[in-house]
């Protein structure tokens, strides 16, 4: 037997022997000796290097030892690791006392947040008269975004929506229209009228204070068919805040501007706090504007390839936030975005 040999059976001895008796010792400790022994700079690769100086016919059958010695040895640490874990917890057991009468703690359940509460209940309404529901890109064209809303480059309406610009064509969307744009490019009126909503989150440059923030929700919505008129809008508008707010709210249609629709409205619900008496909410009026909307302009169907001589639409938006303002008595739009559970477990 030559010397390398005599030493990797006293490495293998050595080794297994240390083994027993670190096993009622620690973790530290067996992995100091894994790396002692198996290591890059361990005594099994020390005693590798003197292969270099054997002859080419002992270089095999040593090299075929040295692997049985490694296969050995390190099955000999997994099985030691797993007997020193299973110590640690032993001694853990036997050191804590367990009360079982104790009752159990309860684990907190999640539930949506009040502004997912609000869009769900708001689709679900248009999905019951027959709406279809799109969503789009957050990140979109300026194309879709103004220039497909009748706004050009350069028009003043754009300082109303003034928004965060990745690219001079690339920004971050300040309203979900483009995803009605988007789908009146594919609609196929032969198959009947357009109904959709558009829900999703919005962007424009606005301060952050307790009624604006620099981005919010949207829900907007779309009717493009034959005949539809603006009673068809006040009809739709009506349902919806009836659904909303309850069956006893009246709406008002004030006139306003919209480049995307003509003629264009400010809708306004009849105040669910005094009824129309004048209070704090509805600023003394009897009533809260509520959304815009208004007939498509017949320029953006126009735009799609829609004949507007044929077809006609309305349009209108609204904000989630705002919805759930009015209805929950929240004072502070901040409220929806800090995270705070206190202020999410009351809805």
């Amino acid at each position: 037997m030559s010397n390398l040999e005599q030493q990797l059976v006293e490495l293998r001895q050595t080794t297994l022997e240390q083994l027993k008796e670190i096993q009622h010792q620690g973790e530290k400790e067996l992995q100091d000796l894994r790396v002692a022994v198996l290591g890059k700079k361990g005594s099994l690769t020390d005693l590798l290097k003197g292969l270099k100086d054997l002859s080419n016919d002992m270089k095999p059958i040593v090299g075929k030892q040295v692997n049985e010695v490694r296969d050995v040895l390190t099955a000999a640490f997994e099985e030691t690791a797993q007997k020193v874990a299973a110590a640690k917890i032993q001694q853990q057991l036997a050191s804590e006392t367990i009360d079982v009468t104790l009752p159990g703690r309860q684990v907190k359940v999640g539930k949506r947040h009040v502004l997912t509460q609000t869009s769900e209940e708001i689709e679900d309404i248009f999905l019951g008269m027959g709406f279809q529901i799109v969503d789009g890109f957050e990140v979109e064209k300026d194309y879709y975004n103004f220039e497909r809303m009748n706004l050009p480059k350069d028009h003043p309406a754009r300082d109303m929506q003034d928004t965060f610009y990745i690219t001079e064509e690339i920004l971050m969307r300040t309203h979900t229209s483009p995803v009605q744009a988007r789908t009146m490019d594919q609609h196929d009126f032969s198959k009947g009228a357009l109904k959709m909503i558009s829900p999703g989150r919005v962007f424009r440059r606005d301060t952050d204070d307790a009624t604006h923030s620099h981005q919010f929700h949207q829900i907007e919505g779309l009717v493009v068919g034959e005949n539809v008129s603006m009673g068809d809008l006040k009809g739709t508008l009506e349902m919806i805040i009836k659904k909303m707010f309850g069956e006893e709210r009246q709406i008002r249609l004030r006139p306003s501007y919209f480049p995307f629709t003509e003629p264009s409205v400010e809708v306004d619900v009849s105040c669910f706090k005094c009824g129309g008496d004048g209070c704090n909410v509805c600023k003394k009026t009897g009533w809260i504007e509520i959304l815009g909307a208004g007939m498509v302009h017949p320029q953006v169907l126009e735009m799609s390839g829609i004949d507007s001589t044929k077809y006609s639409g309305f349009a209108f938006g609204l904000g989630q936030e705002r919805i759930a303002m009015l209805r929950y008595g929240i004072n502070d739009i901040r409220g929806f975005y800090q995270g705070d559970v206190r202020f999410s477990e009351q809805f």
